[in-house]
């Protein structure tokens, strides 16, 4: 029984730890995006807010509706690769909890009467 708990025991420390890990992944995601031009960049914390916007003095020679185009397609890019960092991180930590392979639902969240297996 001793070797069984220890698995177990082992089990969880090795869940909580990736749990533990992709919380602080998920802190640390940023999105960044500086546009070809070299006139808009900005940035995007792990929420999809925004933190920081830098513009060229070049920007003043553009239509404002075109500036204000080109400003909003670098928030989109830097939210969509603040996106895709989060997405990597719960990909790991999905791979981490079930092993690398789907299970069952029931193996994944036993109901109370688990302990009757």
């Amino acid at each position: 029984m001793s070797a069984e708990m220890d698995a177990l025991v082992a089990g969880v420390t090795g869940k909580l730890e990736a749990l533990e890990a992709a919380l602080y992944g998920l802190k640390q995601v940023n999105g960044r995006f500086t546009t070809e031009d070299g006139l808009v960049t900005a940035e995007v914390n792990s929420d999809g807010a925004l933190v920081a916007l830098s513009l060229d003095e070049g920007i003043t020679a553009l239509a404002p509706t075109e500036a204000a185009q080109l400003i909003l397609s670098a928030c989109k890019q830097a939210t969509e690769t603040a996106g895709a960092e989060r997405s990597n991180i719960i990909a790991t930590l999905n791979e981490s909890l079930t092993g690398g392979a789907a299970q069952p639902a029931q193996q994944l969240a036993p109901g109370p009467d688990s302990a009757q297996r």
